[in-house]
């Protein structure tokens, strides 16, 4: 394998990670300003040395921080890319463009605003996204400012009068005739009109009426989205509105965990039931056709006190941690997990405590399981290195040939050596954001071992691309 193709692949595997993991947020060993300047030399790094590879990363598990990032420098060297790349990033950049959240949408073009970016294919995208939008009254009662930005930036007239009035001359009509922007109006003196608003725009004039919060919480529930409810139900049931009930056995795995975390111990007590079975239903749909074919699973999850993250990411470390020790029981025949604290029950999970990985390495592979499944920031100190020695001993004199799958997921991103802390040369590793895509993850994680070049990651890169611009079937029609 040439050495070129072996550094080209090992530095396509150090972006994605990145992109899967940072979000330049605080971490528990690492700040903000540190991860921001990391993120902005790889990607100004990749986009200068592979482009191609650069535009392929969006059909990866990348989270919205990076893909808007990654839109946001080939839109804005459009007169680089070859005609083909053109082509293939139009397509990628807009299927990427529509599974942004919108806030973050809106945020992508205020950005290509301020920065001049302005081409015609930039214009196009914007067109398209807007054109797709399913509700653009709701845009322009949610996103009012961003959506103006969008429609100017785009140079795009408002898609009739009155939504052009009610984002450029809210004071032209006595009223409207679309409901949502009249409930709008009405809003301003009306306390009745409040709650048939959505709820982030109707909190606002709650307060401005003095409604009060349990009162308030009660009359919007049915206006609220699932994760409004999910972020609230508690609070709510604090301030005595019992109607703001989260269906959790519909919430996604990692999210789902990461609520769970932040409930207090006596309600995960109280609620172990409910919250056992939501947790298991979610992990049973995260795993889907694969539930039950990994063989005998074990896994070595990371509960120590660096899995609280830090205030911008409480406890997410930690959530997919649990997340993904309910979803490798679904993946494996029998499963075996080995919390880093020595827990056996995963529902009262708290970050505390040193992180013995060593210690905790040496217990899963006693069994030698098929596959060992390593979920940590590889911090590991007690004692320091124990892990990767461990690793290594067994690979080189206990398990030459590899019998045992050994892969290491991590959900923080380190920003002194641009990509996830390694516990060991010979274990690959990948980054990991949410636990439903680690069947995904440890498929990339193989081409981290340093055994695969280029033309190997280009194949998976492209099956991945060709899959993600495959035309999504219409619900109920025939597979």
């Amino acid at each position: 394998m040439p050495a070129e193709g072996l550094v080209a692949a090992e530095d396509v595997l150090l972006f994605a990670n990145a992109a899967i993991t940072a979000t330049a947020q605080r971490e528990f060993h690492g700040g903000a300003a540190e991860q921001r300047m990391s993120l902005d030399f790889l990607h100004a790094y990749m986009l200068g040395n592979y482009r191609d590879l650069y535009a392929a990363v969006l059909a990866l598990g990348i989270n919205d921080h990076n893909a808007a990032l990654v839109i946001h420098g080939l839109l804005a060297t459009a007169g680089e890319a070859t005609p083909r790349q053109r082509h293939l990033e139009g397509r990628l950049i807009a299927r990427r463009f529509a599974l942004l959240p919108p806030q973050r949408g809106y945020a992508l073009v205020a950005a290509l605003r301020e920065a001049k970016v302005n081409n015609r294919r930039t214009r196009a995208i914007v067109r398209d996204w807007l054109a797709a939008r399913p509700d653009l009254a709701l845009d322009a009662v949610k996103y009012r400012t961003g959506l103006k930005t969008a429609l100017r930036h785009a140079h795009l007239p408002p898609p009739s009068a009155e939504l052009g009035d009610f984002l450029f001359r809210p004071r032209a009509r006595a009223r409207y005739t679309a409901p949502l922007l009249d409930t709008w109006r009405r809003a301003h003196y009306e306390q009745g009109a409040v709650h048939e608003l959505p709820f982030t725009v109707a909190e606002g004039f709650a307060a401005r009426h003095g409604i009060a919060r349990a009162a308030f919480l009660e009359r919007i529930a049915p206006r609220m989205t699932r994760g409004e409810r999910l972020r609230l139900q508690e609070s709510a049931r604090r301030e005595g509105a019992a109607a703001v009930r989260a269906d959790l056995t519909a919430m996604p795995l990692t999210r789902l965990a990461s609520y769970v975390l932040g409930l207090p111990l006596p309600d995960r007590a109280a609620r172990r039931a409910e919250l056992t079975a939501a947790l298991r239903a979610a992990a049973r749909r995260a795993a889907g056709p694969e539930a039950g074919t990994w063989g005998r699973v074990a896994a070595v999850l990371d509960d120590s006190f660096s899995a609280y993250a830090s205030g911008h990411k409480r406890r997410r470390p930690l959530a997919v941690a649990l997340a993904a020790h309910f979803l490798l029981a679904e993946l494996g025949a029998a499963y075996a997990p080995y919390w880093t604290s020595g827990r056996r029950d995963a529902l009262p999970a708290v970050p505390h405590g040193a992180t013995p990985l060593g210690e905790r390495v040496l217990d899963a592979l006693e069994p030698r399981p098929d596959r060992l499944v390593i979920v940590s920031d590889g911090w590991d100190n007690a004692p320091p290195g124990m892990a990767a020695e461990v690793l290594r001993v067994w690979h080189e004199r206990l398990d030459p040939h590899g019998r045992v799958s050994v892969v290491h997921l991590n959900p923080v991103y380190d920003a002194d050596t641009f990509t996830v802390r390694r516990l060991s040369p010979t274990v690959p590793t990948a980054g990991i954001r949410d636990a439903e895509d680690l069947p995904v993850l440890t498929g990339l994680a193989r081409f981290a071992a340093g055994r695969t070049g280029l033309p190997e990651l280009r194949a998976h890169l492209d099956a991945r691309v060709a899959a993600f611009l495959a035309p999504v079937p219409e619900e109920g029609a025939a597979p």
